[in-house]
């Protein structure tokens, strides 16, 4: 039997060596689709089989023949696979084992792996022992179940399977919505975070419609960013406008803020300076990011005796006192970057002339209100000036101004 197998998947290895050696930079758009339709239907197979025989190995216990305690850790370990895809390979197997029908259907490439791992959940012990207990035919619902993963997008699949699970208990307890949600993060050796997150409905469409709200309010012209990238911003608009009312708990016996710790000498020098400061929380930024943050924050100088003890520690200033934010508000009304109308409460007080580097006045003059994706710009080659007649212009690197077309006019 392991001959045979061994022989079989050397065959498929052949042919995939042969596909690799098709020259497909020669292939136009419809038969690049041509030939991918087929191959995906191969793959469908190919991840069957695999989550098919990861499923016989969690059956005899073949992990432990590597000292692995599961195949879910073995696939980690072994494969390489995220752990996600791991758990997913090991679902997958279990949906295979009873459902025959979606089996059949992954078998003939219909399905994805994604796609049998999505229906799992129908056969988990209690939940086949609910159907059980209701008198649900498994045997359809697997058939059923196996129509829509091969006809429909996979949202509509999870949606299914969420629905017939939750009508096998419509009247069980309401189940704590705190229980499913996890959020957890890894820091980078940059101190740039990646992280992922799980929220039940109800917090999820919490965090959907406050990140939505940022995001459509804040289209600027000429926005290449992915939607991606969008929501990533609107999330961090979030932290600033919660951060900026000064309503959130108190942390370490201080209202919550961004800390920044630099050498007064970096402060003033215009160079970049990388890894010149750190934050609060042990990321280490460069001198230039420093002196963006200090345009609209507080400064506290603090003398350092040896072995970086504290000797001395002179009282916060504010850069711009609240009248002088308040009168920039009432000029500006919005982000002053060309193309961008992000409201106010969203924007910092930007020094023209840099506070520290240039001497720069703290005064309504001296400021402007932009955003935090122009203010970035603006202290990465951007410039943005008011003329005498109080409009704002806004200059590329290059020194070339950006300029907005007049509004479309209707013709009477």
């Amino acid at each position: 039997m392991c001959s045979n197998a061994s022989s079989a998947v050397d065959r498929v290895t052949g042919a995939l060596d042969e596909l690799a050696a098709e020259p497909v930079e020669e292939l136009a758009g419809p038969a690049l689709i041509e030939r991918l339709g087929p191959l995906l239907a191969v793959l469908n197979r190919v991840g069957a089989e695999v989550a098919r025989t990861v499923r016989r190995c969690e059956v005899v216990g073949a992990s432990e023949h590597d000292g692995k305690a599961t195949m879910a850790s073995w696939l980690r370990g072994h494969a390489r696979l995220p752990a996600g895809s791991a758990n997913q390979l090991v679902k997958a197997g279990r949906a295979l084992e009873q459902l025959p029908a979606v089996a059949e259907a992954a078998s003939a490439g219909a399905l994805p792996v994604e796609a049998v791992a999505a229906v799992a959940p129908v056969v988990e012990p209690g939940n086949l022992a609910a159907a059980a207990e209701q008198g649900v035919d498994v045997g359809e619902v697997d058939r059923l179940l196996a129509g829509i993963a091969a006809t429909r997008p996979h949202a509509e699949l999870r949606q299914v399977v969420a629905h017939y699970l939750a009508r096998l208990d419509p009247d069980g307890p309401e189940p704590d919505p705190t229980e499913s949600r996890r959020l957890a993060w890894t820091r980078h050796d940059d101190g740039s975070v990646a992280g992922r997150f799980e929220l039940d409905a109800i917090g999820g469409e919490k965090l959907l419609a406050a990140v939505e709200s940022i995001l459509q309010a804040s289209r600027p012209a000429g926005d290449d960013r992915t939607r991606a990238q969008r929501q990533g911003d609107a999330l961090v608009q979030l932290c600033d406008n919660a951060l900026a009312t000064g309503s959130l708990p108190t942390l370490r016996g201080h209202k919550p803020q961004v800390v920044v710790t630099i050498p007064l000498e970096d402060l003033v020098d215009p160079a970049t300076g990388p890894a010149a400061a750190r934050t609060g929380f042990g990321a280490e930024i460069s001198a230039a990011r420093a002196r963006w943050l200090a345009c609209d924050g507080q400064i506290t100088r603090v003398v350092m005796g040896p072995g970086g003890v504290p000797l001395e520690m002179g009282r916060s200033t504010r850069l711009f006192p609240p009248h002088i934010r308040r009168a920039a508000e009432l000029r500006d009304r919005h982000c002053v970057f060309a193309g961008c109308d992000a409201p106010a409460w969203w924007c910092d007080t930007h020094h023209l002339d840099e506070w520290m580097a240039d001497n720069g006045r703290t005064d309504l003059q001296n400021s402007a209100l932009v955003c935090e994706r122009h203010h970035t710009k603006v202290h990465h080659g951007f410039r943005i000036e008011r003329g005498p007649a109080g409009r704002w212009h806004t200059y590329r690197p290059d020194g070339t101004e950006i300029l907005i077309g007049e509004p479309f006019l209707l013709l009477s």
